[in-house]
């Protein structure tokens, strides 16, 4: 257990010297954006003005082997790890040589990979989403210690840096649980300012942090006087301690002042009033300055300091003013890291190979790659145990590969996309399943924030590598929760790859890919196909490939080709389609023997379009077909595209098909069938087409 209360104790005069240095150097930064805002507001920006003490006393304890996700304030913190002055200002103007993102993203965002420091993955600036992916390190690193994958003897720590206004988020509680239940190695430092942009503590919460953690049996908690350097840096020191050799989380609640402005484009004038002189009687800086002189530092040399810091400020100013800006053409790099699979190999159709269904495939696809990759774990709800996914798709994984490694989760949709961010970046390889596509939604923000964006902002430092299952599609009476159709809502998040496959070879060659791409990768697995039982969806059980097989993303493949005659005569058209709907366009397309060609995109995003738009152009008439609601969806906006590209080789307008346009799909079958395709609806959207 650790002590609610802490003794005091005498530091060395060189860390003090130090430690006010690095107060000055802070302070006067902040001091130099304000007197020259004209130039420093030009991006939004905010500062660790007041936050210095506890920010520093912390960094102290940060090991170069250890984690950090730091807070947008936490500019102190950075120079108490070893950046210097100048590097930040390169962020704060968007430059060129800004270390973190290359001029991407805002002051204080960190993003870091370098000798001699802890290393800092990207994270956003939604205040408290960066508690899940750093609450993923920890997990991480647990799960790498207890394989046996960590090198070396040391014990690596995660530090999470937050502000006490964005504990109210859920998504934190969502990380506090898994860190006590899991028994994770991470110390939550809450710096408490008692403000949130205009809005205060008083209005914001019920209770302070320090408070709310009492509610997570298993956290220790400390609280310190943040303003006060000596207090500050023996609470960290005892928190990391505990970390560090116990393997459990521990929350410090900091009480500190906000001196500063909530972010340059907030003025503290506008709002503080009386409180503003409230908070500088408790300036940490002052304070220090009195410990320097209680420990016998001269006044001379306490000038030095200060006159050294602030001579660093001005000189690093002036060479960050004519520092280069980016290279406007860079602007696209890292949208996603290279993938090593870029072509097709092993057998599709090994001798003696058997058929298999989808859901078997993913099944042995999973299976290989926790044989092959110990760094490789397999978790969400229900998917352990004994139960191995509602769909089975997970079973008997656990039992085979033991609880670590294959275990379920709280009902956290947002800590299971959320924690494959700081799984990534510590080295593990996080496959993770969402039970049913209708329950994402908890999930997107971390996928919008923390994962699709992590390769670009930390301009290619940091890229996740996550695969996601999401079982997916109406299969006959699964109703409003359990059958709808996301596709397109993902297709608009950047910097992520979506995976459709629709049968078992492509499932199992796809899902080897989706695991090796260094990016997130979201893969779309429609029930209705799994176990090929739905009539007219036999062909998506297929010969099981070998264990070497896999199939590159972004290339789509035709399923059915027309004949030629038919192509001569005018007679013909292609289906663009994926999932549920290859069956349905081949089942309506018996109807025109020879006069449909059938392409199975497998991958959403990349897109194969230089396949997809020679289909068009070779029979003039096309059919874009989708299970999703169409108006506005991912189908509507491939035939706009196609309309344009195709326009001088068509025959006829693009034509779409999806479901009618309606909030969710209803429980009754036959309320169901009226709202989404089927092979009847494709085969005269067919007609009309053929006979146009």
């Amino acid at each position: 257990m650790v002590k609610d209360s802490l003794e005091a104790v005498k530091l060395d005069v060189d860390l003090l010297n130090k430690a006010y240095q690095l107060m000055i150097t802070a302070k006067t930064l902040a001091d130099t954006y304000e007197e020259n805002k004209a130039v420093c507001s030009k991006y939004v920006h905010s500062t660790s003005r007041g936050h210095e003490a506890i920010q520093l006393a912390a960094a102290f304890q940060l090991q170069s082997y250890d984690y950090a996700s730091l807070y947008y304030r936490d500019d102190a913190m950075l120079l108490g790890i070893g950046l210097q002055p100048y590097e930040l200002m390169l962020q704060l103007m968007a430059k060129a040589d800004d270390p973190f993102s290359g001029g991407r993203t805002y002051y204080g965002h960190p993003s870091l990979k370098r000798e001699g420091i802890p290393t800092i993955p990207h994270q956003s600036s939604a205040t408290g989403m960066q508690a899940i992916p750093a609450t993923g390190m920890a997990h991480g690193i647990s799960y790498l210690e207890g394989q046996g994958l960590l090198q070396g003897e040391e014990k690596p720590v995660v530090l999470c840096s937050i502000g006490d206004g964005a504990v109210t988020e859920g998504e934190v509680s969502e990380a506090f649980q898994m860190a006590v239940l899991k028994g994770l190695p991470i110390v939550y430092l809450v710096q408490d300012n008692d403000w949130g942009i205009s809005a205060t503590g008083k209005e914001m919460r019920a209770m302070d942090s320090y408070e709310f953690a009492a509610g997570f049996k298993g956290m220790e908690r400390l609280r310190v006087n943040g303003s006060d350097f000596e207090e500050s840096y023996e609470g960290m020191r005892v928190a990391f301690e505990y970390a560090r050799k116990v393997r459990r989380p521990i929350l410090v609640h900091a009480k500190v002042p906000l001196l500063g402005h909530h972010t340059s484009g907030v003025r503290r004038e506008w709002y503080r009033g009386d409180n503003l002189q409230q908070h500088a009687t408790n300036d940490p800086i002052p304070q220090m300055r009195q410990t320097l002189l209680d420990a016998e530092v001269s006044e001379d040399e306490i000038e030095a300091l200060e006159q050294e810091a602030k001579d660093t400020v001005a000189l690093d100013y002036q060479r960050a003013l004519e520092a280069p800006a980016p290279d406007p053409t860079t602007f696209d790099t890292h949208e996603f890291a290279p993938t090593p699979v870029t072509e097709e190999k092993g057998e599709r159709k090994p001798a003696g190979a058997e058929k298999v269904t989808m859901v078997d495939a993913a099944l042995h696809a999973v299976d290989d790659i926790m044989k092959n990759y110990p760094e490789a774990l397999f978790y969400g709800q229900d998917v352990g145990g004994e139960l191995g996914g509602v769909f089975r798709e997970a079973a008997l994984l656990a039992k085979k590969y033991g609880d670590a490694r294959v275990f379920n989760t709280p009902i956290q949709e947002a800590y299971i996309v959320g924690s494959t961010a700081g799984m990534s970046a510590v080295g593990a390889k996080a496959i993770v399943e969402i039970q049913f596509a209708d329950y994402i939604w908890p999930g997107i923000n971390q996928l919008v924030e923390e994962l699709s964006k992590s390769c670009y902002l930390s301009n290619g430092q940091f890229p996740v590598q996550s695969l996601i299952r999401v079982p997916i599609g109406a299969y006959g009476g699964g109703g409003p929760y359990h059958s709808g159709s996301i596709e397109s809502t993902l297709l608009n998040i950047r910097g992520i790859k979506v995976v459709f496959p629709s049968n078992a070879a492509d499932m199992k060659g796809l899902m080897k890919a989706a695991f090796l791409d260094p990016n997130p990768v979201v893969m779309l697995e429609h029930k209705g196909i799994y176990w090929s039982k739905v009539p007219g969806t036999e062909d998506a059980k297929t010969f099981e490939p070998d264990a070497d097989y896999i199939l590159p993303l972004g290339k789509a493949s035709i399923v059915q080709q027309a004949d030629e005659q038919e192509m001569r005569r005018g007679n013909s058209m292609t289906v663009i389609t994926y999932g549920m709907g290859v069956y349905w366009a081949k089942a309506a397309s018996k109807q025109y023997p020879g006069s449909v060609e059938i392409v199975d995109l497998r991958t959403l995003n990349p897109l194969d379009y230089e396949t997809v738009k020679a289909s068009v152009e070779r029979h003039g008439k096309a059919l874009v077909l989708t299970e999703e609601p169409l108006m506005n969806s991912f189908a509507e906006s491939l035939a706009g595209r196609l309309s344009k590209d195709c326009f001088q080789k068509l025959d006829a307008p693009i034509y779409t098909l999806g479901a009618a346009n309606l909030p969710a799909i209803p429980l009754n079958v036959d309320l169901e069938k009226m709202m989404l395709p089927n092979p009847e609806k494709v085969a005269a959207a067919m007609e009309d087409l053929l006979n146009y």
